[in-house]
């Protein structure tokens, strides 16, 4: 059977819709951000999302060096997509990320850090 078909205890069926149009390797590393609080894990989230609404042709901007990607610039991210991916984020980390905030993220590196300091303030296991 498949890990679809025969989910794990760790397995979150909520977080597996979330992510749904993402890679699996998005919604494992979710899964263990939530267990562990582990950044890296938060990184490829992060990129895991942003991924899925990057244009094919720019994905591959994605694995080389992401903090310095400019949202706009580098990966042609519009506000309407940006706000798509902020309440996607929103969802998968429990978080809120008001219009001034997001205001100031113009590169992948500001999102990882910006979120990074918003969720060390809660202990492992209180994602989404």
């Amino acid at each position: 059977m498949s890990a679809a078909n025969n989910p794990s205890p760790d397995d979150d069926p909520v977080l597996r819709e979330t992510l749904k149009r993402c890679s699996p390797a998005t919604y494992y590393a979710a899964c263990k951000y939530r267990k562990t609080g582990c950044n890296d894990a938060l990184r490829t989230v992060v990129n895991g999302v942003v991924e899925r609404y990057v244009e094919r042709d720019l994905r591959s901007k994605l694995h080389a060096a992401p903090d310095q990607l400019r949202l706009a610039v580098d990966l042609r991210l519009d506000s309407l997509t940006l706000m798509e991916i902020v309440m996607l984020v929103e969802e998968v980390f429990g978080v809120e990320v008001s219009n001034d905030e997001l205001s100031r993220l113009s590169t992948l590196g500001d999102v990882h850090h910006f979120l990074e300091g918003k969720l060390v303030k809660r202990p492992a296991g209180q994602g989404g």
